[in-house]
């Protein structure tokens, strides 16, 4: 077991690389013109055969003994399932002051949330059958030292049983000083933080084209993901009235940094465009001596020109504007890569069943020709339509003159199509779009997982939560 001490903990996670000690002399690099800017995004750029699948997830730890949230310090806490997961399976540590935070194997990292859920961040991989092999070699990592310490962790997109204020924090500057500023710019940004959990996948481009088509599927569609995957029915231990809270939630968390991004549609995209939205997102914090410095609602472009009052005579450097981009919250978010961020996290099936989505549509030339296809007929208004219904009524929102359900119909055969024409298969012989399944019978039934808790909830469980916390426990 290694401990690293480190500027912060920072992960390039397109390459997935961890980079815990002190800094590249690019990154020091004062920010002194605007192509500096759109040439990070540029470096992104990838052939084909290049191209890999960074897949993300985020879980709910619970105690068995009363469900609660574990908090981070005590005999059974975060600190300690940290530390001896490193030592049992060696992974190196990464400390904020004498805390272990991170966690980092190889490519891979593990990751603290707010509230302590805990994330995988995996490495880039070739196929989703990496992935498979990735989570289950994980989920079984954690169950062995959870279990004795008496934690299980639980995939859904909100928590379904504690109020916010009974949620614990982590200790992690970048977290206290989102957390003073999230209520003055929206309503549920501390639920964002401390109640939500995702999966997500992060894949490559190969030109400035490419990652045009791509983000405008991916974003266009991204409501199609929050409908299949919706699982977040549940709040403080009721029915909410939403099948994906998690989605809503995002509405009102903070509206400088999130959203549909309709400039991603207009004439003249690409990574310059893209540049002046993440020059406009105010900013949280810079990691200057050791410590983060509150900067937030702060203008990047001031601290580019070394103006800002707080940390007078000091200019943004290429590291500033790498963590920048990870303050802007967007449906889709470019880096050197893009981010699919509009799924509930769920049990393992459905952690495959994303990247295997996004692959499906992205990943070959003849689905991404035809799922653009498909998005070049929805309207402005059909997009918005699509993201402020489907937290609510899901596969059920009305659409033209069906429902949802038969748009994700539509999208999951152009996937299933694009898996098969990659061809990558596993020692059973089976390609990709195995990983699919879970998402054809969400369809075929039209129930989504948030429709299947709520007939528990109001049936076999007789109107409690706490059952989750077992049958859905991984």
């Amino acid at each position: 077991m290694a401990i690293l001490y480190f500027l912060p903990v920072r992960f390039n996670r397109a390459a997935k690389e961890c980079y815990v000690s002190i800094p590249s002399a690019n990154q020091r690099t004062p920010i002194v013109k605007r192509q500096q800017l759109i040439d990070y995004l540029a470096a992104g750029e990838k052939p084909q055969e290049n191209w890999r699948i960074g897949t993300e997830h985020e879980k709910f730890g619970f105690r068995h003994a009363d469900l609660r949230a574990p908090a981070f310090e005590g005999d059974a806490g975060i600190d300690v399932l940290l530390r001896q997961l490193a030592e049992r399976y060696g992974w190196s540590i990464a400390l904020e002051g004498s805390n272990p935070v991170a966690l980092t194997r190889g490519m891979a990292n593990i990751t603290l949330e707010p509230a302590g859920q805990l994330e995988l961040s995996g490495a880039p991989l070739a196929s989703v059958h990496g992935t498979a092999a990735e989570l289950e070699g994980h989920l079984a990592e954690v169950r062995s030292i959870a279990e004795p310490l008496g934690i299980g962790f639980l995939g859904m997109g909100f928590q379904p049983k504690w109020a916010r204020a009974e949620m614990p924090w982590m200790p992690k500057g970048r977290y206290k000083i989102m957390r003073e500023y999230m209520p003055k710019v929206g309503q549920l940004g501390l639920d964002m933080m401390t109640r939500t959990s995702t999966v997500q996948v992060n894949l490559d481009f190969g030109s400035e084209a490419d990652m045009i088509r791509k983000f405008r599927v991916g974003l266009a569609l991204q409501p199609i993901a929050t409908a299949l995957f919706a699982d977040s029915p549940f709040s403080e231990g009721r029915p909410n009235g939403f099948k994906s809270f998690r989605s809503h939630v995002w509405t009102d968390t903070d509206p400088d940094r999130t959203g549909m991004l309709d400039f991603v549609f207009e004439d003249g995209f690409g990574y310059e465009r893209y540049v002046d939205y993440i020059l406009d997102v105010p900013m949280y914090f810079s990691y200057q001596d050791g410590r983060y410095h509150d900067l937030a609602g702060a203008d990047f472009k001031a601290f580019i020109r070394g103006e800002l009052p707080q940390l007078p005579g000091i200019q943004a450097t290429m590291r500033d504007y790498a963590d920048h981009l990870t303050t802007a919250f967007p449906e889709v978010r470019l880096k050197q890569y893009l981010e699919m961020r509009g799924a509930d996290s769920g049990p393992a099936d459905r952690l495959l069943a994303l990247p295997a989505l996004w692959t499906g549509l992205l990943y070959d030339g003849s689905a991404l020709d035809a799922a653009y296809e498909l998005i070049s007929r929805l309207t402005r208004e059909e997009r918005h339509h699509l993201r402020d219904g489907v937290p609510r009524h899901a596969l059920d929102l009305p659409f033209r003159q069906g429902k949802v359900r038969e748009l994700a119909r539509e999208v999951l055969a152009i996937a299933d199509s694009g898996l098969k024409a990659r061809a990558l298969t596993n020692a059973a012989g089976q390609d990709e779009s195995v990983y699919l399944a879970p998402l054809h019978e969400i369809v075929e039934s039209g129930l989504t997982p948030a429709d299947r808790k709520l007939a528990l909830y109001h049936g076999a469980w007789q109107q409690q939560v706490d059952p989750v916390f077992e049958a859905y426990a991984y």
